[in-house]
């Protein structure tokens, strides 16, 4: 008899274990359903992944889709420099002259703020204006520093990580998004001010831009490397702390992954747009003080700005109930 209760007790066992994880299965795969509506019609096409800091399981749509980064790809040169220091080939405090032909006029703050010769930053600062202001011109020489765009892409394959590419630097991005051959600093700002139908590509999609493999990456890859960042993988503690205290401090994108989450709540990430993209990604803080990171990436919207943005925040939104409720409810 008691052999049999030990039995019936194990079967119990196991099948509530097998029940909870399909439930926990559907749980999860209601969640990536509810992205996908909460989002439809805002954006031309959504890849998100993302992942609580210390969990397992990962929620993703269109997680294996490939998808073009713009400026969240600083993410992934901040962390290839970072490497460097901690190896001693670079410190933060060093200075580096910022030379006037790594200028990128005409979309960076850094180049219009300092038009003359002279400038001198530390690798900390060119990392923080990179990362908090998407400066553009910081992003290159922040590039050089890393030792290039293949330089980047093989850091991310030191972790492990596939399914993105870093190709180009930023000036480069710019020529072949705005159909350019001059490499000047002054080309974009001169060719915009030429024709003003390329400040409507500024905010319209670009197929043909999308299309290009380069500098492209799918949301779980991006996941990938935010965890690698976090856990202590892609650098040593002391730069993984810097490099989220930077992200903690970006000014770009207030109205994406933090656009719909409660006053105060804490966020750091990187934001992407050019044409029809728009891209956020980071880690959240929930109220109990669990994190999980996240990679938002839209391409080919032609929907208002502020759809955009708002599908962005309506993802962020909806992962940061699911995370916080769902361990309220275990």
């Amino acid at each position: 008899m008691k052999i049999r209760k030990k039995i019936s007790l194990l079967l119990a066992t196991s099948l509530l274990t097998v029940s909870s994880a399909i439930a926990q299965e559907y749980h999860f795969k209601d969640i990536s359903q509810k992205i996908e509506k909460v989002t439809q019609g805002m954006v031309g096409r959504i890849g998100v992944a993302a992942q609580e800091i210390g969990g397992n399981e990962v929620i993703a749509v269109n997680g294996d889709e490939t998808f073009a980064m713009a400026s969240t790809y600083k993410v992934a040169i901040a962390t290839t420099v970072l490497d460097r220091v901690d190896k001693g080939e670079l410190s933060l405090d060093q200075l580096v002259e910022v030379q006037p032909d790594m200028y990128v006029t005409g979309v960076t703050a850094l180049a219009e703020t300092f038009p003359h010769p002279g400038i001198k930053l530390s690798v900390a600062n060119l990392i923080e204006v990179m990362i908090t202001e998407s400066d553009n011109t910081a992003t290159d020489v922040c590039m050089e520093l890393a030792g290039g765009a293949a330089a980047v892409t093989k850091n991310l394959r030191r972790l492990g990580i596939t399914d993105f590419r870093v190709d180009r630097t930023t000036r480069e991005i710019l020529m072949d998004f705005y159909g350019l051959s001059a490499v000047t600093p002054e080309a974009i700002p001169e060719a915009i001010k030429n024709n003003p139908a390329l400040v409507a590509a500024q905010v319209d999609p670009n197929p043909d831009f999308e299309a290009d493999p380069r500098d492209h990456t799918t949301p779980l890859a991006m996941l990938k490397l935010l965890l690698a960042i976090d856990g202590g993988k892609a650098m040593s503690p002391e730069s993984s702390k810097f490099l989220l205290g930077v992200m903690s401090r970006t000014r770009t994108g207030a109205g994406r992954l933090k656009g719909l989450l409660p006053k105060g709540a804490s966020v750091a990430h990187k934001t992407g747009t050019a044409g029809g993209i728009a891209n956020d990604v980071g880690y959240v803080t929930l109220p109990d003080g669990r994190r999980f990171a996240i990679a938002v990436f839209t391409n080919s919207s032609k929907t208002p700005v502020a759809d955009r943005d708002r599908a962005i925040a309506e993802v962020g939104r909806t992962l940061y109930d699911f995370y916080y409720l769902t361990a309220k409810d275990k």
